[in-house]
């Protein structure tokens, strides 16, 4: 039996990776985690094939011109970080099914790419206001670094009808039992 795929995306600081950690934690749904790759060195004790899969340039380079990866994105000059279409394939095809903590946009791409056989969640924050509370709580970016998400969560909540359903994270509890059952419905 193939696997299936589960988008979250959703504006940073909207909950999406605590949502994850916390369904991933019940293990009520057989899901197991993409192995992203990226052009950056390992850092501490990270391995290759277990936190990421570490390519150089050249192989990420040469890995995007084969058409290997479902997404990528350059997140800051020159480092790419993307989630191989080999990845997806490992992982479906033993039968398990694979959730992805990806950008609004590369959500939309392999909604677009897998069709039926993937969902796509899109977690959204209450209003831009409750995102801007949520960052400047964390206590973890300058007033400047917050700004400029608040710019880019406005962009990607544009994106928010591309995808199967939309959650409001007002609740981290009803959001976390919201997503779960529509990923229960989904995988049957």
């Amino acid at each position: 039996m193939t696997g299936k795929i589960i988008i979250i995306s959703a504006p940073s600081g909207t909950g999406k990776s605590t949502i994850i950690s916390a369904l991933l934690d019940k293990g009520e749904i057989d899901m197991q985690f993409s192995i992203s790759a990226t052009n950056r060195p390992p850092r501490g004790e990270e391995q290759h094939g277990i936190n990421y899969y570490f390519l150089s340039d050249e192989e990420f380079k040469s890995s995007i011109e084969d058409d290997a990866f479902v997404e990528f994105e350059e997140v800051y000059p020159g480092r790419f970080y993307g989630t191989l279409k080999s990845e997806i394939s490992r992982i479906t095809g033993e039968g398990h099914n694979v959730i992805l903590d990806i950008d609004v946009k590369g959500g939309v791409n392999v909604k677009r790419m897998y069709g039926k056989q993937a969902i796509s969640i899109f977690i959204q924050p209450p209003s831009l206001e409750s995102l801007r509370a949520r960052l400047t709580g964390r206590g973890t970016d300058a007033p400047e670094a917050i700004e400029q998400r608040l710019a880019k969560a406005e962009y990607e909540l544009s994106f928010a009808s591309d995808f199967d359903c939309v959650v409001v994270n007002d609740n981290l509890d009803h959001a976390i039992a919201e997503v779960d059952a529509r990923i229960k419905n989904f995988v049957g």
